[in-house]
């Protein structure tokens, strides 16, 4: 009987994952804008790594020329007369590239981690909390301006700092899952059958905990170019100018003359694509928790 049940539990997460949460995340149309917005970002940043991206070092025109309806000048000139819309779709390959490294490195510490200390318990569980009470207890941003001083300026070393520094939340989360489900009757049966931890842990509990990790991911990604910009802007950053933090710390210092179009150019691109995450990474949340997806 408790295999049964077991294999039904496994069955209805899967379900849920596939085609239950797909529906659901594709139903709202206002999802579905997002979700085309973010793949638009992305297309971007492939075309930048291929290089079909313009030069933003280019110059396109004078110094500080407004808006008008040529293509390169359609968000106007910087004081070098380069064009803004460059600039902006540079710092957006920027932005993606550091928000997915960022997740790719803080997602699997923070699942790892968590089930090890959430499953096993004891001096394991004790070692892994005091990591990251310690780490936590060190301000966020003085921990990555830290790391980033010691590795050096640059994209590497700013993904490295802020993936090794993201991934405590979805550590407590997970951990805090694993203490739950280890107790409960479909693993108690998993054990009696003679199934070995590892087993237990990534093919029987983790399935039914993968959703945080899964929504914790776009969290993370928002959060990653966020604190990019800022670690940017405040000069610890990307330092060749093809940073949305670039863009703005020179625009700052530019609105007192009038020139208000690289910030609004800039501001808008990076609330289009905050907003977009934010809203697929709230429809990722009632798509694949368990308990809200019907």
């Amino acid at each position: 009987m408790q295999k049964v049940q077991t294999k039904k539990t496994n069955v209805i997460f899967g379900e849920s994952i596939g085609k239950k949460a797909f529906r659901k995340l594709t139903s709202k149309t206002s999802t579905n804008v997002c979700l085309t917005i973010i793949a638009i970002y992305v297309l971007i940043t492939i075309l930048g790594y291929v290089g079909l991206l313009p030069d933003f070092q280019t110059r396109v025109g004078g110094s500080y020329e407004p808006p008008s309806l040529t293509i390169a000048k359609i968000l106007g000139t910087d004081i070098f007369g380069r064009s803004i819309l460059y600039k902006i779709l540079t710092g957006t390959k920027t932005a993606i590239t550091i928000g997915l490294l960022v997740t790719a490195i803080s997602v699997p510490i923070g699942v790892g981690l968590g089930a090890i200390a959430g499953y096993y318990g004891g001096k394991l569980d004790g070692a892994i909390t005091w990591f990251y009470s310690v780490i936590i207890s060190v301000p966020y941003i003085l921990l990555i301006m830290a790391i980033s001083w010691v590795m050096g300026k640059g994209m590497f070393s700013i993904c490295f700092a802020m993936g090794i520094t993201s991934w405590i939340g979805l550590c407590r989360l997970i951990r805090g899952e694993f203490m739950k489900h280890k107790n409960r009757e479909y693993v108690m049966a998993i054990k009696l059958m003679g199934a070995k931890s590892p087993l237990i842990i990534y093919k029987h509990i983790l399935p039914n905990v993968i959703h945080l990790a899964i929504i914790s991911a776009s969290l993370s990604t928002l959060s990653a170019i966020k604190s990019e910009v800022i670690l940017t802007y405040l000069g610890v950053g990307i330092q060749d100018g093809s940073s949305w933090g670039t863009m703005i710390s020179d625009a700052t210092g530019e609105l007192s003359t009038g020139i208000w179009w690289p910030l609004v150019g800039v501001t808008i691109a990076m609330f289009v694509l905050m907003y977009a995450l934010n809203i697929v990474g709230d429809a990722l949340r009632d798509a694949l928790d368990p308990k809200i997806v019907d």
